[in-house]
């Protein structure tokens, strides 16, 4: 009789499991508490255990299911405690958060009451966008925040973050990472101690010092971001952009890959070494394509050298690049021809093209030898020539010239030549503060080792104030003078000869007897006022 009744009770167990089986162990409960408790779906067999006499089990396994609200978890078995709300998932976990969020792994804790997974071994979250993997996880299911602390990665398409501690969000598709933190990708590769990402815009957020090496350069800043997908970027806090041929800072910087325009805002540099050209200013705009800039802002450019850089400045700044017409090419290949340079067939190089700087209005120009004023200048890089126009001034140790346009010859940032056109006058001041005056038509000046040597004035008439003096350097008196060519020579930038061809006509009035009203040209205008004495002056 007891075999019987044992027999009847396994019996029973056994039809009662298999019709939990085949009816994927379905638990219809109040939808209220599904809301909080944890339902069992499916599994191949089911298990309740008591311990203690007070904690009770159950234990699904084979393909088991079960669900809290929209969220289900899945594994090869589970640990039920009810009474807890507490799963324990083991092997092929999967957490399916309402179908946007799944999460897999080899091992669950899941905490019901707060709605908290614990993960362990080859943890894996996706959203669709990218995939989180680590060995330790910490995933807030009612917040949507996954946490690791012991190193891990995302992969978002071809990008890799890899650091020791994150923490995503699944709302915002954002992940912050911190120590040690690598994001590589074909285009890039940026270390840092923190950073924020975003998976959906494949956005990078720079909120600590961040070292990038990309195909364009190297980038340090301190914040800003990055769009990885379109190579749009903006940094901020003292950023550096350098590469091969150029160095970038900025208290902002702008950078598109695409378009290859480079933006910089406050307290901005840029130095191409290619060209020994540093430009200041509060806001540049560099075209990398083109390799043209402009600068505004107070802007500043200098040619340096050692110990004898020119500074210039102006309202505005720019510099671009021009192709060599076919007569200049022709020029070029007839010279490589006599030179037994092999020519046959002629492709575009750096050759072919010539760099020039313009400045626009409140230009001013600084060098050790020689220092100007205009409205605007041009400058070549083939023939070093400095074009000034609208009412040019320029000096040379104590000497001032002027005119309507100004063609200054340099070479190796010394003056060589000066050509001035129209209202042409230089003025020379002695050490006894008389003015030696010269004025005509146009004017041609010589340079020797940066100091003025010899003037030619022409004009109809030119004219000049000179004041001689004797063999014991005492002066003798002024003689003003007209003639249709004046030669003037200079030593140590003092006028010691003038020579006037053709024409002559001139009075000689003792120092005594000097009238005021004629010891001024009719262009007389001593600026010394407006010259930049120092460097300094430039940047006011």
């Amino acid at each position: 009789m007891k075999f019987l009744l044992h027999f009847i009770l396994f019996t029973f167990i056994l039809l009662f499991c298999n019709s939990l089986s085949a009816q994927n162990l379905s638990v219809s409960s109040n939808p209220i508490d599904t809301l909080r408790k944890i339902e069992i779906i499916s599994a191949n067999s089911l298990r309740q255990i008591t311990i203690n006499n007070s904690t009770v089990l159950e234990t699904l396994a084979g393909k088991a299911k079960v669900r809290q609200g929209n969220t289900i978890l899945e594994g090869d078995s589970i640990v039920l405690d009810k009474a807890l709300g507490i799963a324990e998932v083991f092997g092929h976990v999967h957490i399916n958060d309402a179908d946007t969020v799944n999460t897999y792994a080899k091992y669950l804790r899941y905490m019901g009451n707060e709605q908290i997974a614990y993960l362990q071994n080859d943890v894996q979250l996706t959203d669709g966008k990218a995939s989180l993997f680590t060995q330790d996880l910490v995933y807030d299911l009612k917040t949507g925040v996954a946490t690791y602390k012991n190193g891990g990665k995302v992969v978002n398409g071809k990008t890799i973050l890899t650091s020791k501690d994150a923490v995503y969000y699944s709302d915002t598709k954002d992940v912050f990472f911190r120590n040690a933190v690598h994001l590589t990708d074909p285009n890039n590769n940026m270390v840092a101690d923190s950073l924020r990402y975003n998976t959906a815009f494949k956005n990078a957020y720079f909120i600590s010092p961040t070292h990038i090496v990309s195909q364009n350069g190297i980038i340090d800043t301190k914040s800003g971001t990055y769009n990885l997908e379109t190579g749009e970027a903006v940094f901020l806090d003292k950023t550096i952009f350098r590469d091969s041929s150029r160095f970038i800072s900025g208290n902002k910087v702008a950078i598109d890959n695409k378009t290859n325009i480079i933006q910089i805002e406050d307290n901005g540099k840029f130095v191409d070494s290619a060209n020994k050209v540093m430009v200041l200013g509060n806001q540049i705009l560099i075209d990398k394509k083109n390799g043209s800039f402009l600068a505004t802002r107070k802007p500043v450019m200098i040619f340096y050298k050692d110990n004898d850089s020119t500074y210039i400045s102006a309202d505005t700044l720019f510099s671009g690049k021009r192709l060599k017409d076919s007569i200049e090419l022709k020029r070029m290949h007839q010279k490589d021809s006599i030179g037994q340079r092999s020519v046959k067939k002629h492709t575009k190089n750096a050759e072919d093209s010539v760099r020039y700087f313009l400045g626009f209005h409140h230009v001013k120009i600084f060098n050790d030898s020689i220092q100007a004023v205009c409205d605007s200048v041009h400058f070549s890089s083939e023939d070093s020539i400095f074009k000034m126009f609208k009412h040019p001034v320029c000096w040379n140790g104590n000497t001032q010239l002027s005119g309507d346009t100004m063609y200054l010859h340099t070479k190796n940032q010394q003056p060589e030549k000066v050509d001035i056109f129209f209202n042409a006058i230089v003025i020379n001041k002695t050490n006894e503060n008389f003015f030696n005056q010269m004025s005509g038509k146009t004017m041609n000046g010589f340079f020797v080792d940066g100091k003025m040597n010899y003037i030619r004035t022409k004009g109809n008439p030119a004219e000049s104030i000179f004041y001689p003096q004797d063999d014991d350097s005492a002066y003798i008196g002024m003689n003003r003078t007209k003639g249709d060519v004046i030669d003037i020579f200079f030593t140590n930038n003092e006028i010691k000869k003038v020579k006037v061809i053709n024409d002559v006509k001139g009075t000689l009035y003792p120092m005594k007897q000097i009238p005021k009203e004629l010891q001024f040209l009719k262009l007389y205008n001593w600026q010394d006022s407006i010259r930049p004495k120092t460097k300094l002056a430039i940047f006011e």
